[in-house]
């Protein structure tokens, strides 16, 4: 981002031609298949191993039918731009592989999506050729949301291959889903045609045709409706031509997509009311964008910021394409959201700069009190990163202090491969932190921190699906220890001081590969008090590398390298 000279002239949006920049294709129906193709392998090509690379890229299909095979590779997003998934039809594959990553010395053990990160599929129909299975072969932040599969779905590589997380929101997928060696997973508020297979923790909240509750063997948990959500915002064109985002409502005890019997609840803003950022845009003309009521869609690519992106409108949408990167420079905080109703952001990965920040996105300023029940803040595919790119240092990864917020699918990550990886290179304390009242968090995922990965301070919060591995790397055990007498920092810490919460679906896995003696004294830390329940909870030893000695405070078996993994149905 080009930060000399600050200009704060705000560009106007033509929402009929919008300039989206080189990274974003846009296709119709029209678009000879070849040239569809083309662009399609091109980018595949460039970014099937780039996994730290600054290549970002959006391809849009307009409303019709296409014949194409969407193989995605990293910082990649396919999307349709109809009202409905079924305004788009892809007769062919939108599909992820894991050829790329070999497990072990031998190279014909191709097959390990264990990396498959950064990536997504949104708001189409995919018709597969006869016979052929659909593959989404991923783990964390890649997201399959809003999407219509006439056909069956493998979740893996297929043979020897390995997977380890993802989540399907707000989809229909006809056939089966079949998930092999997938090792966790959470579905929301889909209908699915049967689902094959589990290893440690499959979570299904408001899905239709889900597996039942048989948690821990085998180990699904099945929530049936959704208590609240907000749908992720999508960009669509109208019948004119004319682009806009549609912001979902908020539902309630809901059950399958909100898109399936018509048009959903919501509001659907014209694109002249966005500033569409580009990376070379300074965060003043941003800024200045966000105080003339605009909000804001950035374009792919790398965004330095040397001055935070401070979001205070209600109903403020921030949606990202193509996973677009937020640097923040000089130690400062990247996005910083006020205690209003309402705000969603969307789409976004936030990178730590190598001067340590305090927090890289705040969500309401320390001390906030206001309720937002009837119109919550969400944040959707937002994804966090310290490390791995380079060296990157931040104290937390996100703050939650106002209240009633939803955060729909997010992965905090303190990166364990990478550039700038290290015990004292890519510092960070914790991953989340929440302090507001009445938070819910679908499809978390919080890795690798330094101490407690995740902190709830807040009354009446919600987790529905919890996935982490503890940090790889601790040198000795005398480096991490969060007091005398306990070995090591709970995973997950609810404070002691809260009265309500309760979390389903949720594991905890060790990998102390630097140091395989380390032992962490417990996964979960929670008050003893009625108001506080956990349900479905799994620590595993990967490989055998480390201890768990106990699921959740005192209670629960230990993972070691004689018994990998531990269950626990219910605490208390």
């Amino acid at each position: 981002m080009n930060t000399a000279g600050p200009s704060s002239s705000v560009r106007p949006t033509d929402p009929r031609n919008p300039d989206f920049g080189p990274n974003v294709s846009v296709f119709d129906p029209s678009t000879p298949k070849a040239v569809v193709q083309d662009r399609l392998d091109t980018i595949f090509a460039e970014q099937e191993t780039n996994q730290f690379g600054e290549q970002r890229y959006a391809v849009l299909f307009k409303p019709g039918s296409y014949t194409a095979d969407a193989n995605l590779g990293f910082y990649t997003q396919v999307a349709g731009l109809g009202r409905s998934p079924d305004d788009v039809e892809i007769n062919g594959h939108v599909r992820v592989e894991a050829d790329w990553l070999q497990q072990g010395a031998d190279p014909r053990r191709r097959g390990n999506a264990t990396q498959n990160f950064w990536r997504g599929a949104e708001n189409m129909s995919v018709t597969p050729p006869p016979g052929e299975v659909e593959r989404w072969a991923v783990s964390q932040a890649a997201p399959y949301r809003r999407m219509h599969l006439r056909g069956r779905l493998q979740l893996w590589n297929g043979g020897d291959g390995w997977a380890s997380g993802g989540m399907i929101a707000d989809s229909v997928l006809d056939g089966l889903v079949e998930s092999g060696s997938q090792q966790q997973f959470m579905t929301r508020n889909s209908r699915i045609g049967g689902w094959s297979g589990s290893v440690w923790n499959m979570v299904y909240v408001g899905t239709a045709g889900a597996p039942a509750q048989t948690f821990p063997n085998p180990p699904n948990t099945n929530v049936a409706r959704t208590p609240v959500v907000r749908e992720k915002p999508f960009l669509h064109v109208d019948g004119t031509g004319s682009y806009h985002v549609f912001v979902p409502g908020v539902r309630e005890n809901s059950v399958g997509p909100d898109w399936l019997d018509g048009t959903p609840v919501g509001q659907s803003i014209s694109l002249s009311r966005f500033f569409v950022a580009k990376p070379e845009d300074s965060v003043v003309t941003i800024n200045a964008a966000l105080r003339q009521g605009k909000n804001l869609l950035f374009t792919p690519g790398i965004y330095h910021l040397d001055e935070t992106v401070s979001v205070a409108r209600p109903g403020t949408v921030v949606l990202g394409l193509g996973l677009a990167t937020l640097v923040p420079e000089n130690g400062i905080i990247a996005l910083s959201v006020a205690d209003v109703d309402g705000v969603s952001v969307a789409g976004l990965l936030i990178d730590a700069g190598p001067v340590e920040s305090p927090v890289l996105m705040e969500i309401g300023q320390p001390g906030s009190s206001a309720r937002h029940a009837g119109d919550p803040t969400s944040i959707h595919d937002v994804f966090f990163r310290i490390g791995g790119a380079g060296v990157g240092k931040a104290t937390r990864s996100l703050v939650v202090n106002s209240s009633n917020v939803i955060g729909d699918h997010l992965w905090l990550w303190r990166a364990d491969h990478g550039t700038g990886v290290g015990w004292t290179e890519n510092t960070a304390a914790n991953g989340l932190v929440v302090n507001g009242d009445d938070v819910t968090m679908y499809g978390l995922f919080v890795e690798h921190f330094q101490q407690y990965d995740t902190i709830w301070n807040g009354d009446g919060g919600r987790t529905y699906f919890y996935q982490n591995e503890m940090p790889y790397d601790p040198p000795n055990q005398a480096a991490w220890s969060s007091r005398p007498g306990t070995h090591g920092w709970a995973s997950y810490k609810v404070a002691d001081s809260v009265t309500s919460h309760e979390a389903w679906g949720v594991g905890s896995y060790s990998y102390f590969n630097c140091n395989p003696a380390t032992i962490a004294t417990r996964a979960f830390e929670v008050p003893d008090t009625p108001g506080v329940n956990v349900h479905g909870l799994v620590t595993v030893a990967l490989g055998g590398f480390g201890t768990i000695t106990h699921v959740i405070n005192n209670t629960g078996g230990r993972s070691d390298a004689a018994n990998h993994v531990s269950y626990l149905a219910n605490y208390p």
